[in-house]
């Protein structure tokens, strides 16, 4: 009953909303086009009609052509697909824009005296410097299990007295030599005084002594001890970030942690909830109508917090209300780490093979709950960072608490998803908690494969990104890249969601994808799961009118031209913000 009183409703609005846009001619027509809606209702049209960087209608081309006027604007599609502009449903875009400007080995897997040769060539040419310090990012985690030759060539010759960072692509996990140790503060006396569930974030030698590697909480207090860049640099490097996702079709996304910036941690920010981190970058750029993009930003809390602890957050929303098309939706809480070995800081629901300890959980299951109620009870949404299959369940006890204490509907959700267990597949649906997920990961490569499968169990290997067992069994899924973590593109990411192919075969086949379900996955639900829905991720009457324009039907090809498609046009509010 309530269902239908709500499409009535919708019908009615909608009505008078088009009543009202028929005393004034559309601004936009597009015409004899294949139109994805991504409204279940009415998925495929033939043509769009836009008023004051509105949808004013959808249909045919006939109806639309009846609400132009000598000043509207008429784009013949000649049969070209379109679609609402995409939502990535979790990118740290500034993060992402810096990586654009900056140095970074983009996962290439060098021998490590290559890597030195690489490293003196950029020394030479005065790039990766962040003050005295080399910094290199992007480093494939394969590094990590060579820290031994690692120490022996960047802590010898010129290298005894320059700091070095090697940030590893996953942002979670680095290395640094000696001189950068010193600066640091990370000796053995460091080591001894960290608590005994923190001492994972330090990597040790055999003799005890920190080898360099810092997981985590460890990375993040090396990051605090790195210059502070500066807001203009930000600002550049979210210029570049929104005309890049433009570029590939994106008119929206979840940054999921806003008040974070680089040299700020990602751990060590929800302790100190007062930083502001990229969200001034973000303003400055809807000050000069640069924001060509919905950004819905999560703040940073603490994983083992307290209710009380979401006033500073609310503070900071304040602060940065009523910038143009920035929002505050909710909250982003890490459950636990990585699963990658060395690091192995997910939080599993059996032991790592060769180890005695099964990851690190980061909340408490006795009080998260309680933290997530009192979000759920703000409205807000709570976005939870879990790779393992513990932190999944974990993380869905939590988001059952807050569904015990109300039905409130905040679209909470978990994003990751490495490895789940079976049994909490269901759960997804029952709690409405959406699947955050970032498929192009689902590759059968030497992440996967070589530094997971000899280390956890089989049953837990084969459900790694179990994308189509959490969709049978209801679960609402949402595309998103992690980026700078990984491209943004979300063509390769769609094409790798539907063949999980890779350079070591295939990652379990029968979690391939159907198609359809990630075009909604990546316009529909992102826009759900990013708090954007009612303004975004559909062509309906009364939403932003996003759109895109691409160079293929990318319903009708082989999946295998899926990932070379190419936007020849995007929308953001009516006006165009890309054209290549």
């Amino acid at each position: 009953m309530a269902s239908h009183i709500s499409k009535l409703l919708f019908a009615v609005s909608s009505a008078l909303f088009m009543q009202a846009g028929a005393y004034a001619s559309a601004d936009l027509i597009l015409l004899n086009g294949k139109v994805f809606t991504a409204n279940a209702d009415e998925p495929q049209v033939s043509a769009l009609a836009i008023k004051d960087g509105k949808i004013l209608a959808v249909g045919g081309n006939e109806q639309m052509e009846a609400m132009g006027g000598e000043r509207t604007m008429r784009i013949d599609l000649a049969g070209k697909r379109v679609m609402p502009g995409l939502v990535d449903a979790h990118a740290h875009v500034v993060f992402g824009g810096l990586q654009l400007i900056s140095t970074s080995l983009e996962d290439e897997e060098l021998p490590v005296k290559e890597l030195e040769f690489y490293v003196v060539e950029l020394l030479d040419q005065g790039d990766a410097l962040q003050g005295d310090i080399i910094f290199v990012q992007g480093m494939h985690s394969s590094y990590w299990s060579q820290i031994a030759e690692l120490n022996r060539v960047f802590n010898s010759g010129r290298w005894t007295q320059r700091p070095i960072v090697f940030l590893g692509s996953d942002f979670h996990t680095a290395w640094i030599n000696q001189p950068m140790r010193r600066r640091a503060g990370i000796d053995a006396h460091y080591v001894e005084s960290l608590a005994s569930d923190q001492k994972h974030t330090i990597g040790v030698g055999v003799d005890g002594m920190p080898n360099g590697l810092v997981i985590d909480a460890g990375w993040d207090r090396v990051s605090r001890a790195m210059p502070k860049l500066p807001g203009e640099v930000l600002e550049t490097a979210a210029v570049q970030a929104v005309r890049h996702l433009n570029s590939l079709g994106i008119t929206a996304w979840m940054d999921p942690a806003a008040n974070a910036a680089p040299g700020e941690g990602l751990f060590a920010i929800a302790a100190e909830s007062d930083k502001v981190g990229v969200l001034p970058a973000y303003k400055a750029l809807a000050e000069r109508g640069e924001l060509t993009a919905h950004v819905a930003a999560l703040l940073v809390a603490p994983p083992k917090g307290t209710p009380q602890d979401l006033d500073a957050l609310a503070a900071v929303q304040k602060q940065f209300a009523g910038v143009a098309n920035l929002s505050f939706p909710g909250i982003k809480i890490f459950a636990d780490g990585v699963l990658e070995y060395p690091a192995q800081s997910a939080a599993m629901l059996h032991a790592y093979h060769g180890k005695e300890d099964a990851g690190h959980l980061l909340i408490d299951p006795r009080s998260f709950g309680d933290l997530v109620s009192a979000a759920d009870e703000r409205g807000w949404i709570v976005h939870i960072h879990a790779i393992g299959d513990r932190a999944v369940r974990e993380s869905l006890n939590g988001i059952a608490k807050a569904r015990s204490d109300r039905q409130s509907r905040v679209p909470h959700s978990i994003t990751h998803i490495h490895v789940a267990n079976p049994a909490d597949f269901k759960r997804f649906k029952e709690l409405n908690v959406a699947a955050v997920m970032q498929l192009l990961w689902a590759t059968a490569d030497h992440y996967t494969v070589d530094l997971i499968q000899p280390y956890i169990d089989p049953d837990a290997y084969r459900y790694q990104y179990p994308a189509r067992s959490l969709l049978q069994a209801g679960a609402e899924i949402a595309g998103a890249s992690d980026w700078p973590i990984s491209p943004p593109n979300p063509w390769e990411a769609i094409h790798q969601a539907i063949s999980r192919a890779g350079p070591l075969g295939v990652l379990n086949e029968a979690e391939r994808m159907p198609r359809e379900q990630l075009f909604y996955a990546y316009t529909r639900n992102a826009a759900r799961a990013a708090g954007l829905e009612a303004v975004t991720g559909t062509l309906e009457i009364g939403k932003s009118a996003d759109f895109i324009i691409l160079d293929r039907d990318v319903f009708s090809i082989e999946a295998d031209e899926i990932a070379d498609t190419r936007v020849l046009s995007t929308f953001f509010a009516g006006s165009e913000v890309y054209a290549p």
